[in-house]
């Protein structure tokens, strides 16, 4: 493995430790939380870890109000947090009680939607900020594209310089995930799960059917919203919802679905290297979610879409922060164009740029607003725009 590679949202928490009793990283299994924050913890001569999925430490906290008042002074890290939602009551009452920022540095595997307790009992006490798998931005000086691509970016997926150790890693992923990650929530199965999540693979960044999802699982549609919920709140599925506008227009409605990782989604295919991947229908979808994931770890505070209309007029993403509105077509080729759709969706939406996302070492003006870019140049002329 390498040494410690940073992470984009580094800064962003230490300034919030500054500002906040509590911080909170949250962010799917093993894409770096705990290595993040022990880095962070550097910084923090007074600084305790406590790892809920050990068992010496969750003995530690047989008695938490005793364990914990100990603590005082120090930052206090707890990693993955969900296991032990009846924490947070007693976080508010000894953040109130000590009055000072940084008490807390909790790190979670499940959204906080997922993790009703902490935005009910800290209201007002806690920042949250999501890591992702890695960026193209903080890996792009030590692999290629085609590695990130295939093995996406879970550090120990994409850090292996064997595929087969990195194909073999996401294999053990998935069943570790289903097997054991999602058994604390419940009302599900694992084998419908995996079937599931292969079939969302297959269909990567397509509108949902939950009908035709349920009848091949045999389940209600009801079940199947269900399970696919949990995957977006243990943020194993990134669910993209449409762009609605006022023109009148009949919309797709339906979100968009893509598996949160490219490297997982190969897996999930039996797809064990760049090669497999560049001759399978999927190739094109896996670009979006990689141009996706790294818009969205660049821009917290955007909202993200899709446009698609029953005229055919479609741009596969849709940025808005703010009121600026940003238009992205991802072409998963060295010659990219735009189709007749893009423009009939460049004209409904009306965005200030257009910028179609390719694999390319540099890109190039197309028209007036409208460029190919690389995805690195993609957040940064996206940067240069909204400040």
């Amino acid at each position: 493995m390498a040494d410690f590679i940073n992470r984009i949202i580094e800064a962003q928490v230490v300034e919030s430790l500054k500002h906040n009793y509590v911080t909170a990283i949250l962010g799917p299994r093993q894409c770096g939380k705990s290595t993040l924050a022990r880095q962070i913890a550097k910084n923090f001569p007074d600084s305790i870890f406590i790892d809920l999925e050990r068992n010496s430490d969750l003995a530690r906290l047989e008695d938490a109000e005793w364990f914990l008042s100990l603590q005082r002074g120090k930052l206090i890290c707890i990693d993955e947090i969900q296991r032990k939602p009846d924490l947070f009551p007693l976080l508010r009452s000894l953040t109130d009680e000590w009055d000072y920022n940084g008490a807390f540095l909790v790190l979670g595997s499940a959204s906080r939607d997922l993790i009703k307790q902490s935005s009910e009992t800290l209201a007002g006490r806690i920042s949250y900020h999501t890591l992702t798998p890695f960026l193209w931005s903080e890996v792009e000086s030590i692999t290629d594209m085609e590695k990130y691509y295939a093995q996406g970016g879970f550090p120990r997926s994409l850090l292996t310089p064997a595929p087969s150790v990195s194909f073999r890693w996401r294999e053990n992923f998935i069943s570790t995930f289903l097997e054991r990650d999602l058994m604390q929530w419940a009302g599900f199965s694992p084998p419908t799960m995996r079937k599931l999540w292969q079939m969302l693979a297959h269909t990567h960044g397509e509108t949902t059917n939950l009908s035709m999802f349920a009848k091949s699982l045999g389940v209600s549609d009801t079940t199947v919203k269900n399970y696919i919920d949990l995957l977006q709140e243990t943020f194993m599925v990134v669910s993209l919802p449409p762009y609605i506008s006022n023109l009148g227009k009949r919309l797709v409605r339906s979100p968009k679905i893509y598996i949160a990782d490219s490297g997982i989604t190969a897996a999930l295919l039996g797809l064990r290297d760049f090669t497999r991947i560049a001759g399978h229908p999927v190739s094109g979808s896996l670009w979006e979610q990689m141009v996706l994931t790294n818009l969205k770890g660049a821009f917290e505070e955007a909202e993200f879409f899709f446009y698609r209309t029953a005229g055919g007029a479609e741009m596969d993403i849709v940025m808005k922060y703010y009121d600026k509105v940003i238009a992205i077509e991802c072409k998963s080729t060295y010659s990219p164009s735009l189709s007749k759709g893009n423009h009939h969706a460049i004209e409904d939406i009306n965005p200030i740029m257009t910028f179609i996302a390719a694999p390319v070492a540099s890109g190039w003006p197309l028209k007036p607003k409208i460029e190919v870019v690389s995805l690195t140049e993609l957040i940064i002329k996206i940067k240069e725009i909204i400040t």
